[in-house]
């Protein structure tokens, strides 16, 4: 099968990038809602909100169930059991929870934000419920989480392995869902519901350790929340990339994607991914 594919690059990125202005408040700059973690990992939120402030988010509110964890890192976090009034531009959901220990309430919680107007960014423990959600959404599974995503559409197991693969499936899977899915790798690939997919691969192997979703997925949010009228995969595309940058600078390491020789660079955690997204956003803005 033959797909018109985009390769994603820094100028796309910079030219999606919302600079505010003098007329821009808390507000208009994106409020980004995350209902993630959980007391077994709330690890997960602490990632995903301190990468939504990060990434230029003007208000987090924070719903999960890890409040304690995210107002010891991030006191500027508004935390309450509900969004009540507060007018969402994006929702994070799933980081850092399991299905399986999932109660009634949390599952209708959950089912709410999948059927309101705001964009969804639905991650690993909240996977289950995206087919039912009406809400445009960007699913952001791994490959196991993929894998099951499929199986639960009742589409077929693909060998994953090659990238021609990677693009028919997650092509595939978008349209059958009526969603945007990005599917996680070194070269992450992303397909909206109608639109061509797009190939990220300006990550180095350092990013390859546990809570860089979480962090993504903060990321994802503040973009959409930003500028809520871009096409979903955009948004997801350019933060991917601006994860990969931070990431690159975290870690010492030159993308191959730049042209430049590559440097090995060294270990890093998934926080300094987070601290690391000012400054790859900077970049892009000088």
């Amino acid at each position: 099968m033959f797909f018109m594919l985009r390769e994603w690059t820094s100028a796309d990125t910079g030219a999606l990038l919302r600079v505010p202005t003098g007329d821009d408040d808390k507000y208009s700059r994106g409020v980004v809602g995350l209902r993630t973690g959980s007391a077994a990992y709330p690890g997960a939120a602490v990632l995903g909100v301190e990468a939504a402030w990060r990434a230029g988010a003007g208000y987090v509110l924070y719903t999960g169930g890890a409040r304690d964890a995210v107002l010891a890192r991030r006191p500027e976090t508004v935390a309450k059991p509900e969004a009540g009034r507060t007018r969402v531009g994006a929702w994070v959901i799933g980081s850092g929870t399991d299905a399986e220990h999932r109660d009634a309430d949390e599952r209708a919680a959950l089912q709410a934000i999948l059927n309101g107007d705001a964009a969804v960014v639905v991650d690993a423990g909240a996977l289950d419920l995206a087919a039912d959600g009406s809400a445009p959404m960007v699913l952001t599974p791994h490959a196991g989480e993929f894998a099951r995503l499929r199986s639960g559409l009742g589409l077929e197991k693909i060998d994953l392995t090659a990238e021609d693969a990677r693009i028919a499936a997650v092509t595939e899977t978008a349209s059958r869902i009526g969603a945007t899915v990005l599917l996680k790798g070194a070269r992450t690939v992303i397909a909206g519901p109608d639109g061509e997919p797009i190939v990220v691969g300006n990550a180095p192997p350092w990013l390859s350790t546990a809570g860089t979703g979480d962090v993504l997925s903060g990321v994802i949010g503040a973009l959409i929340a930003a500028d809520p009228g871009r096409p979903l995969a955009e948004s997801a595309a350019a933060a991917v990339w601006l994860h990969g940058q931070a990431a690159v600078r975290a870690s010492g390491a030159v993308s191959a994607a730049s042209g430049e020789k590559r440097a090995a660079g060294h270990p890093i955690v998934a926080l300094d991914v987070a601290e690391a997204l000012p400054g790859a956003i900077g970049e892009l803005l000088r």
